[in-house]
């Protein structure tokens, strides 16, 4: 047999392949077993027996489209398949998941240029596979999983699913160097810096354990990983060998750790593979694929589980690979997370983190059970009417504990959300989605699964504040121009005596002026909170604070506060009934036309979709 194995992919995606590889050697001790990667990956099989040849290609050369068009990329392409060609594989395995159309072309030509037998995955994408394995997106299953099934297609298993770590270096010895060795590529290209946790948390960390467990800390990584200052804001001085390992190198010094801490990365999965007890840090990437795989030595994973995260390589799609530019998510992660989880795994606790990870943030099981939604585009739409909301709003305000989301969507933001996959998630894992809009109770007939009610936000608050002023519900405004959340108060405090708006402010959706808000709002009580940023900022917006929002509920409501100062004039009630009041704003506001463009577009889709699903 002759095996060619693709995984053209940074260090931590090449380790999480390992164990697949670690299948094939051990179910065809015989075959021949190439490997086709990265040049900076290589060394991670490197004595590991896994395979037999590594065969390195630059696969970034081929990011976009336009690259394949280049002479130099296109000799060297074209050189690839004469060599693979050349050895005769009978089998190619491709460990790679085909996100993108251009991604699922190059592979193919790949495939068909080195066997006729071509396993992998197939999420719709496959056409050139001879044998798949189902591909249900990113985080449904880890990757480790993902590799393990495509080559049992072949019928190879292995009884230890283990991560393998590159091995036939000593560890070097802990003292710093006076000439650093061939950098390791920890960086990963600097590939998504927004997955980096602040230096001076790292800092605090690393102190805390010193002077609380006498830990020696010795520092890793590259001079892009901000180490150095990592290391200036320590009181106590550490072991610096950043930069002074190589990759064989640094997985022995690895073995030789109590405890490693750090971000989702290649070393971070290089620590679980050589056995170490893990904590990992993750923010913007999906946890439940790349969270550290450790069947054999615990670890644990720390995240703050902001509604928006993960949002990059979520279900099929790759998702804001580099994050949003708030970044929340990890500023969200403290120091005081990081060392619970630390004295955790340092006190003892063997408990090993079993490969499934817990679910995505939203509601919970039994509530998303309860839940009559439809699927719009994508867009999962409650089916709930105004009384329902309030009720549902009144039980979350006497149950307390975490804040949900509403959300209220309408066909220009579901059109949004198709090209914004951000929002998209948002609108996934949101505690409630209500029907903005008729033209999505429209789509619902289509569907044959009609919306019992329009639920929108600008009619929404009034009824929220008359049942806040029965109830003693307290209320914040947050957002639109200066001035106009606090008229809006006063005009609604007018019409419910008793009503209580503890707080308004205008603000700013800006990622650095997010801690001071929250506090602003967690320092009043309140337990409704009204965002009019505009979707889907303000969505956003919510979707990243929520964790630490002292709020029982959080909803976006655009313009609700210009329609109820009268700063902004909503379209007759003859007009909203005839689905009529994009019109009414269009003329009025015909600036908007290119945001209304989407309506057609909306309508379009659901014919077709329908068309698709035979509704």
């Amino acid at each position: 047999m002759r095996i060619l194995v693709v995984k053209l992919a940074d260090i931590g995606d090449l380790l999480t392949a390992t164990p697949a590889l670690a299948a094939l050697r051990e179910t065809f001790p015989a075959a021949r077993i190439d490997l086709l990667t990265t040049p900076h990956s290589a060394p991670v099989v490197h004595g590991t027996g896994l395979v037999d040849t590594v065969i390195t290609f630059d696969k970034f050369a081929f990011d976009h489209p336009c690259d394949a068009l280049r002479p130099a990329n296109l000799a060297a392409a074209l050189g690839l398949a004469v060599r693979l060609r050349a050895r005769r594989y009978g089998t190619v395995v491709i460990l790679h998941h085909l996100t993108t159309r251009f991604g699922a072309v190059k592979y193919a030509a790949l495939a068909f240029a080195a066997a006729p037998r071509r396993v992998g995955l197939d999420n719709g994408r496959g056409w050139f596979l001879t044998d798949a394995a189902r591909d249900d997106g990113f985080g449904a299953r880890h990757e480790v999983e993902y590799g393990l099934d495509v080559v049992a297609l072949l019928g190879a298993h292995t009884l230890d699913p283990a991560l393998r770590p590159p091995v036939g270096a000593a560890c070097p010895p802990l003292r710093n160097r006076r000439r650093p060795a061939r950098r390791h590529p920890s960086g990963e290209r600097g590939y998504s810096l927004a997955r980096r946790w602040d230096p001076a948390s790292f800092a605090a960390v690393a102190d805390a354990l010193h002077e609380g467990h006498g830990a020696r800390i010795v520092l890793v990584g590259t001079a892009a990983d901000d180490v150095e200052a990592v290391r200036a804001q320590m009181q106590h001085a550490p072991l610096d060998l950043s930069g002074r390992t190589t990759l064989r190198a640094l997985a022995a010094l690895l073995r030789r750790a109590d405890l490693f801490i750090g971000a989702d990365s290649g070393v971070m999965h290089l620590a679980a593979a050589a056995g170490t007890p893990t904590v990992a840090i993750f923010g913007p990437s999906n946890h439940r694929a790349w969270g550290p795989w450790s069947p054999h030595a615990p670890a644990r994973v720390v995240r703050s589980a902001p509604l928006c995260s993960p949002c990059s390589y979520v279900g099929g799609g790759g998702g804001l690979r580099e994050g949003c530019a708030a970044r929340t998510c990890m500023r969200m992660v403290t120091p005081a997370h990081v060392i619970a989880a630390a004295r955790e795994l340092l006190s003892g606790a063997r408990t090993v983190t079993p490969p499934a990870a817990p679910q995505l943030p939203g509601p919970d099981l039994p509530e998303r059970a309860r839940r009559r939604t439809v699927s719009i585009l994508g867009v999962p739409v409650d089916d709930i009417t105004f009384d329902a909301l309030l009720d549902r709003i009144g039980a979350w305000v006497r149950a307390g504990g975490p804040a949900r989301q509403i959300a209220t969507a309408n066909p220009e933001f579901v059109m949004i959300a198709r090209r914004d996959p951000n929002f998209y998630n948002i609108l996934q894992r949101a505690h409630v989605v209500a029907p903005d809009g008729v033209g999505l109770l429209w789509a619902a007939r289509r569907y044959g699964t009609p919306l019992r009610e329009r639920v929108t936000g600008s009619d929404g608050v009034p009824l929220i504040a008359a049942r806040a002023a029965r109830e003693g519900w307290r209320l914040f405004f947050l957002g639109a121009r200066e001035g106009v959340a606090a008229e809006a108060a006063q005009v609604l405090a007018a019409r419910h005596p008793g009503l209580q708006v503890v707080g308004t402010y205008a603000g700013s959706p800006a990622g650095e002026a997010e801690d001071d808000i929250v506090a602003r709002i967690n320092r009043t009580g309140a337990d409704i909170l009204f965002v009019a940023y505009g979707a889907p900022t303000q969505d956003k917006w919510i979707a990243r604070n929520l964790p630490r929002l002292e709020v029982s509920v959080a909803m976006g409501v655009g313009g609700a506060f210009d329609f109820i100062t009268g700063m902004a004039q909503r379209a007759p009630r003859w007009m909203q009934r005839l689905g009529l009041e994009w019109l009414h704003r269009l003329v009025r506001e015909p600036w908007r036309w290119r945001r209304q463009m989407r309506l057609p577009r909306f309508v379009v889709a659901v014919l077709i979709d329908c068309a698709r699903r035979n509704c």
